[in-house]
């Protein structure tokens, strides 16, 4: 296995200078998976993504009780975390009380908030309108705390073979400054801060539905957040609303998801204003034991 990984990171570091390059994973007959920038006969292009999808709409949502000419419009929020949201209408057609301007709140965590009541202008018909609800989840304002991360396994030594600014995943505003730690399936995660977990992702099976695979985020006191994704499927320990330690256990890494080979993807988020987006963050000890082949600029 450690062998396997040495190769894909070798072959990672041979493609930094070309962002373009195209990789290609094929398996021979004795299910050994390759990696190459030349295609074979029935081998497959590697995309490369880390991107987090997380499907709240279910936990994130609207909620209009109409009662006698008049539409009670609610935001629930039935996250283990803060949430900003952002209403507005469109579309108006016999309503009276429809705000002149997007209405943003944040919404603290497990709540729910009325924050428009609508009016038949003309009583007896029907009140026309559509919503228009967006929402990020955190709250954007506070100040981020100094602080740096212990390493969030055990084991190792790891290679460290994806970092900030990466030019196969770490582009985006999510996860520019992520770091991705390449190391075997089973290596046991821990929380590198305290905090609430907020959201938990454990039923997937290899690349699965969502790229970000099965994952664990955690709150911590600042408004910060810390992800662990990838993770092995079944594995994941902690449930959404626990409190978590330093160095808890979360769950083993795994290879799932939109991932390039078993390591372990860890950011730190925050929302900076309807839009949750990575921050820099040092881990409190070196992770370069073997050398990076992608740092970036930071």
């Amino acid at each position: 296995m450690l062998a396997r990984l040495l190769f894909f990171c070798g072959l990672s570091m041979a493609s930094t200078s070309a962002v373009a390059m195209t990789i290609y994973t094929s398996t021979d007959a004795n299910g050994v998976v390759s990696y190459s920038d030349r295609p074979t006969q029935g081998a497959q292009v590697v995309v490369f993504r880390d991107r987090m999808v997380e499907h709240l709409e279910r936990q994130v949502y609207l909620d209009i009780k109409k009662l006698k000419g008049m539409d009670s419009v609610y935001v629930r929020n039935d996250l283990y975390a803060p949430v900003e949201v952002e209403l507005s209408f469109a579309g108006l057609n016999n309503v009276s009380g429809a705000p002149g301007r997007p209405i943003r709140r944040v919404m603290p965590a497990r709540s729910s908030i009325r924050l428009a009541l609508l009016k038949a202008s003309k009583p007896g018909r029907p009140l026309v309108y559509t919503p228009r609800f967006e929402y990020s989840l955190g709250d954007p304002s506070g100040a981020t705390m100094a602080y740096r991360y212990p390493l969030p396994w055990r084991g190792g030594p790891f290679r460290l073979s994806q970092g900030a600014n990466g030019q196969y995943s770490h582009y985006g505003p999510k996860n520019r400054y992520a770091m991705d730690i390449a190391m075997p399936e089973g290596t046991p995660i821990i929380a590198a801060r305290g905090g609430v977990v907020v959201k938990t992702e454990n039923g997937q099976t290899g690349r699965g539905n969502d790229p970000s695979g099965n994952f664990v985020r955690v709150l911590h006191d600042d408004g910060t957040m810390g992800v662990y994704l990838h993770l092995k499927k079944g594995s994941v320990s902690v449930r959404e609303g626990q409190r978590v330690a330093v160095g808890s256990a979360l769950a083993l890494s795994g290879n799932t998801g939109n991932s390039s080979g078993p390591h372990l993807h860890f950011a730190v988020q925050r929302n900076t204003g309807m839009g949750l987006v990575s921050i820099p963050f040092r881990f409190n000890q070196p992770v370069e034991v073997l050398p990076n082949f992608e740092m970036g600029k930071q």
